[in-house]
């Protein structure tokens, strides 16, 4: 096993999403990685259309992007040569298997929302939070960056 740098492309999409009922929204950006162009142009394209049929999120364009980078990789030299290392690791899932992929969930920000403090009557360190909006503790005092749907 070796290790090369290979060429990824990194689909990052820039949104801001409210939580049911709201009208502020929290901003957030994620990353995907790209065998291709195609196929991140593809995901960067649905996602977009995906999101903006939503009513709670808005879609950055000028920070969603597919861009071109490379990333350090082991080199395996066949397929018995990543048997022989997952199976000491555990690590290791075959990608033609049907994997559940775990996404970001509504119920996951309610209940971090119910387990915090009120921003108003908390001066300790750590997130607290303003209605539905969590407030985390590197953000305290910041400006806000104002969203708003093109119509």
């Amino acid at each position: 096993m070796d290790t090369a740098w290979i060429q990824v492309f990194v689909l990052t999409l820039a949104e801001c999403a409210a939580p049911a009922g709201k009208t502020v929204c929290q901003e957030r950006e994620f990353d995907l990685q790209f065998l291709t162009r195609a196929d991140c142009e593809y995901a960067l394209e649905q996602l977009v259309s995906l999101k903006d049929a939503s009513e709670n999120v808005i879609v950055d364009r000028n920070k969603s992007r597919c861009a071109v980078t490379a990333r350090e990789s082991e080199i395996f030299e066949s397929l018995e040569a990543v048997s022989q290392v997952s199976s000491a690791s555990g690590e290791w899932v075959d990608p033609d298997q049907d994997a559940e992929a775990v996404a970001p969930s509504l119920v996951l920000h309610e209940d971090r929302l119910a387990s915090l403090p009120d921003c108003e009557s908390y001066s300790g360190e750590g997130a607290c939070k303003m209605g539905g909006i969590i407030v985390e503790a590197a953000n305290k005092g910041q400006a806000v960056e104002i969203w708003r749907r093109e119509q």
